[in-house]
């Protein structure tokens, strides 16, 4: 077996760098199957590659699966403008990782997608996953300054999507907890304690499955759903199959009516909940286990 420059074998190489791949492309991407496609892709482009002639493998990989993940938004930005209501990544899990693992929670995920593909590039590259600015510079094709503006420019958006007050994984858990108790059983009093007042909600059933059509803003608003869905578990019980970190936040899976698979996100802030994201769309919850959850990015 022919081995890099630096003395390792190929397949060894590419094993070691393809979780950091998986999640780069899964951050670039916020979908999993398309993140796994993409480093399938680089796995054969590295296959393929003189490997004698490359020092850092890792570097190389980056650098492939950048420009790969590139190419793909050019695609999916349509997809996206054509998306029958909110939009959500695939819900990802770190079960076993710490909350902070790459200080990447959903809803930075989401204003990721208000970036350009080369802002988003570059942020992540840089700021995420510590890539000098040369090496920025030849993932994207661009100058090594327009990468230091890119960089300033993304950061400048993302601002107010930064964690600003993580939530230790246990009490968000217990809140999450408490969430679904009142949601579930139509305990209004309990859950307007738990949220904030312009608390948001955002649903994405893709269009496949019911959802709300517009995300829900403001306590009010949020309790009358609740309170509409509460009837219908009577009817119907959700089911909860475990609590979990999804995207960094604390949320829970469930099985609703008709066995649909759901997973339910809570962003908290002092104790409060500001924000709400529920994925419903059976395309992203295929690879969710009712009896427990996969994998993570």
């Amino acid at each position: 077996m022919i081995a890099s420059s630096n003395g390792v074998a190929p397949e060894t190489g590419f094993q070691a760098s393809r979780p950091g791949l998986i999640r780069l492309a899964y951050r670039m991407l916020g979908s999993m199957a398309d993140a796994e496609d993409v480093v399938q892709d680089a796995y054969a482009r590295w296959l393929a590659a003189d490997q004698v002639a490359v020092r850092e493998p890792a570097a190389f990989l980056r650098v492939v699966v950048t420009r790969l993940c590139l190419n793909q938004l050019k695609s999916a930005r349509h997809r996206r403008e054509t998306y029958l209501g909110p939009w959500l990544p695939e819900p990802i899990f770190d079960p076993d990782e710490p909350d902070d693992l790459d200080d990447i929670t959903l809803p930075l995920m989401i204003a990721l997608e208000r970036l350009s593909p080369l802002e988003r590039a570059a942020f992540l590259l840089h700021d995420v996953f510590g890539m000098a600015f040369p090496e920025v510079a030849e993932a994207i094709g661009r100058e090594e300054a327009a990468c230091r503006k890119l960089t300033s420019r993304a950061r400048v958006h993302l601002r107010e999507a930064r964690p600003r007050f993580a939530v230790p994984r246990e009490d968000g858990l217990k809140i999450a907890a408490a969430f679904f108790a009142a949601s579930r059983s139509g305990d209004m009093a309990a859950l307007r304690a738990l949220l904030a007042d312009d608390v948001v909600a955002t649903a994405d059933g893709g269009g496949k499955v019911p959802a709300s059509p517009e995300p829900l803003v403001g306590q009010p608003a949020v309790l009358a759903r609740h309170a509409a869905m509460a009837r219908d578990f009577i009817q119907t019980p959700s089911r909860l199959v475990r609590y979990a970190v999804i995207d960094g936040l604390p949320g829970f899976v469930t099985v609703e009516a008709g066995g649909l698979v759901q997973t339910t996100a809570l962003h908290v802030q002092e104790d409060k909940v500001v924000a709400i994201y529920v994925v419903r769309n059976p395309d992203k919850t295929r690879r969710v286990s009712r009896d427990g959850v996969p994998g993570s990015a």
